[in-house]
């Protein structure tokens, strides 16, 4: 079976996130049939939609994962893995938009564009966000900074499916929109050390 480059998204802004999203990164490179393929820098950014919490710390981990036994299964499979592991390091039931101990995002799964129902396993623990499908590339991907800046450490060229510019012609005219200070680099992965610094 062949293997496909995928892009995770990672956020957190309840406890330690820089130790969270450290932990994630190695749990996402531990999945079976895995390979990490890239960390991008770790960003301290500006919340949106509910602005009355702590900044997030965001960082996006290129990942090499089997492509499936057939149409959908690999995303899928991916999906259940990533529910998985926000689970395991506490995720709790919140509101849209809210304070999380971990989210983590399927942005990109090779040339894969789907929508799905997603399976009871990998539905989101957010109320609003239960029910919806599984849309990969992530339909939100494009127009928040906080994932494509550090998205575009990893792939500045990429043009994900169905997008019509690459990911760093998005981020420039995103960050034209939302300003500078709404995502600030606080660390460089250290891939000797398995960690930010």
């Amino acid at each position: 079976m062949s293997n496909v480059r995928t892009y995770i998204g990672l956020g957190a802004n309840l406890g330690d996130a820089r130790a969270t999203l450290t932990g994630a990164v190695h749990a996402l490179g531990a999945l079976p049939g895995a390979s990490l393929a890239g960390v991008s820098r770790l960003y301290l950014t500006a919340p949106v939609e509910v602005t009355d919490q702590a900044d997030f710390h965001n960082a996006v981990v290129a990942l090499d994962v089997p492509a499936g036994p057939g149409a959908n299964t690999g995303p899928i499979a991916l999906l259940l893995a990533l529910k998985s592991i926000e689970r395991a390091f506490g995720r709790q039931d919140r509101i849209r938009y809210g304070p999380r101990e971990l989210d983590l995002d399927l942005l990109i799964f090779g040339e894969e564009q789907m929508a799905v129902i997603r399976p009871e396993a990998g539905r989101s623990p957010d109320p609003e966000k239960a029910t919806r499908l599984l849309e990969v590339p992530h339909p939100q991907a494009g127009r928040r900074l906080f994932v494509l800046a550090p998205l575009a450490d990893l792939a500045p060229d990429l043009v994900p499916p169905g997008w019509t510019e690459s990911v760093e012609a998005t981020r420039a005219r995103r960050q034209s929109i939302e300003g500078a200070s709404a995502v600030r680099v606080i660390a460089e992965w250290d891939a000797g050390l398995g960690r930010w610094v």
